[in-house]
């Protein structure tokens, strides 16, 4: 099946599907089974080839996970200035697990370029007038394959199609869901397409047939938000998409480094097989293979010897051991040097990662060595701060339709976790000393280090220090 099929049929334009081949090598980098490089043919000199299978070191995958825990970890802090607004916020995000799914999120935008965000209402129950009495709010996480923008402005991705595929009884089907806008106010539509073989667009269901699977049996047909606000999110890395120019979508961290990627993968299974073809060998004249009694001298299952040939012209002797000479230093080298590469090409700075590497830096070491990676988190932060507000914003909006007294204006602070890259004692005793001096105020200081908004960090001080205030 072939969702661009579809979409020619009902009118809809997207991203060109080019793009998604790029999205799909990058995920294939990311699983370490690329096209026609992780597996490749060896002649073995005798009219035939043998395929082997590439040794990796698997980097995509690791600065993957490094800017994930890097921009989203536990010590990240959400705060909003009204008692209970923040409670209903944190409850939410709880009960959807986002401190998990938020991670994986960073992770896989790490690898796509792009995921998103779609807060819905589940389990609604309305009344004959439409009127909303209970629900919940529940969040669906969407990866780059299965994100389709429609129009955008700015760079903000302002209408949207989703895909979400499911098996069912081991058939395939695919929920289609667009949030289109419609006299200023965005209308969610839901269709199900069932892949079947041979056919370019899949099938599409009736609501009747859909509502009879267990995935779609509570799904609507369409919903009329009312609002000129969308309720999705698009979170992307925070650098300028040189695949695709005129393209709202993210790309990969590593998408400017895959000649680095090969050249390491290429070094590694280098190295592997340096060990593989380099153990030590022992050749053995043919009249010691077998004792007196025909049985066999050597373990016949033991790779370290070897039959000499018959005819001993150069007179080798009855043993003669083979050690090969491993290159062990110069593959480390070059190695090294490529991960020096990736690393700066990838915004880590130099020296992230060593191969072989030991011993512990100190918090200024890491500060002074990794300011390149400092001003490269800094730069993604920009983004992805932008889109928790908006995630937020549309939990607390979705909440007020569910009758709850909730503060549409609330001030919303997020607190990024910078202690891998910063000496987070040093700059604290810093700001105390800045306190003593009265540079900076009690409550700048306790909204700062407690994760909280300068109002509530007010309210919390001791009297006394209020009255100094």
């Amino acid at each position: 099946m072939n969702i661009f099929n579809y979409f020619k049929r009902i009118g809809i334009d997207t991203v060109d599907a080019s793009f998604y081949r790029k999205i799909a090598e990058w995920i294939s980098w990311y699983e370490g089974n690329v096209r026609r490089f992780s597996f490749y043919r060896v002649y073995t000199g005798r009219g035939t080839y043998k395929r082997c299978q590439r040794k990796s070191m698997g980097m995509a995958k690791k600065l993957s996970e490094d800017i994930a825990d890097l921009l989203l970890n536990e010590r990240v802090t959400i705060t909003l200035n009204d008692e209970k607004t923040n409670e209903f916020v944190q409850q939410i995000l709880e009960k959807n697990r986002f401190l998990v799914m938020g991670n994986d999120c960073q992770e896989r935008k790490a690898f796509t370029g792009t995921v998103a965000y779609i807060p819905y209402l589940d389990h609604v129950e309305i009344t004959e007038d439409g009127e909303i009495l209970s629900g919940e709010i529940s969040i669906n996480y969407v990866d780059a394959p299965n994100i389709y923008p429609v129009s955008w402005t700015n760079g903000r991705v302002t209408e949207c199609v989703f895909t979400f595929p499911h098996t069912v009884a081991r058939k395939k089907y695919v929920q289609v869901q667009s949030h289109l806008l419609e006299n200023g106010e965005y209308v969610i539509r839901n269709t199900v397409l069932k892949c079947e073989s041979g056919s370019q667009e899949g099938t599409e269901l009736s609501k009747e047939e859909w509502r009879k699977l267990k995935p779609f049996k509570t799904l609507a047909e369409e919903v009329k938000t009312g609002s000129s606000e969308p309720q999705f999110v698009i979170d992307r890395l925070n650098i300028t998409n040189n695949a695709d120019e005129n393209n709202p979508m993210g790309i990969a961290i590593f998408a400017n480094a895959i000649d680095v990627l090969k050249k390491l993968d290429i070094e590694y299974d280098s190295y592997c097989n340096e060990f593989e073809l380099g153990r030590k060998r022992i050749f053995v004249k043919p009249e010691l293979l077998t004792n007196t009694d025909g049985s066999p001298a050597f373990d016949p299952d033991d790779s370290v010897f070897y039959a000499l040939p018959e005819d001993d012209a150069n007179s080798e002797g009855l043993l003669k051991e083979v050690d090969m000479t491993l290159r062990a230093d110069q593959h480390s080298k070059a190695i090294n040097d490529d991960l020096n590469y990736l690393s700066l090409k990838c915004g880590f700075g130099t020296d992230r990662y060593q191969f072989g590497a030991s011993g512990a830096k100190t918090a200024t070491e890491i500060i002074s060595e990794n300011s390149d990676m400092y001003r490269m988190l800094k730069k993604h932060e920009i983004l992805l701060e932008d889109a928790l507000k908006q995630l937020i914003r549309i939990i607390i909006r979705l909440g007020i339709v569910l009758n709850y007294s909730l503060d549409a204006d609330a001030e919303i602070v997020i607190n990024f976790d910078d202690s891998i890259i910063e000496d987070k004692e040093t700059e604290r005793n810093r700001d105390r000393q800045d306190v003593s001096m009265g540079v900076m105020s009690h409550a700048e200081y306790r909204a700062k280090w407690y994760g909280e908004t300068l109002e509530e960090a007010t309210k919390k001080l001791p009297e006394q220090n209020q009255v100094m205030e």
